[in-house]
């Protein structure tokens, strides 16, 4: 559900996102990462939904989550990106941890 609403707010309201996030010089490069986190999070609802979690699945969640958390990380440090983009990896981190408890337990 977080990545749902990460990847819509941009799209519903891009100044709001801002207020948060940091001044953006490229609003229509927001909106793509918006469109594929959302598309990203859509099929990672239906499988929570569906109760269908599979290896492909959980490369896609995990692959994901991880390509958000170093672009956190590495942007921060680099002053590029705000810092209250360092809430946004702590969650990518518990995101992380709960894909791994999972796979952990579907290996069982």
């Amino acid at each position: 559900m977080l990545f749902f609403i990460t990847g819509v707010w941009p799209l519903v309201h891009i100044y709001s996102f801002m207020v948060i996030s940091g001044p953006k010089n490229e609003i229509w490069l927001v909106r793509t990462v918006g469109l594929l986190i959302t598309s990203i999070s859509l099929g990672l609802l239906s499988s929570a939904i569906m109760k269908k979690v599979d290896v492909p699945v959980i490369i896609i969640a995990f692959g994901s989550a991880l390509s958000l958390l170093f672009v956190d990380l590495f942007y921060v440090y680099k002053n590029v990106i705000a810092k209250t983009y360092l809430g946004d990896a702590f969650v990518e981190v518990l995101i992380l941890i709960s894909w791994l408890i999972i796979f952990l337990r579907l290996k069982r």
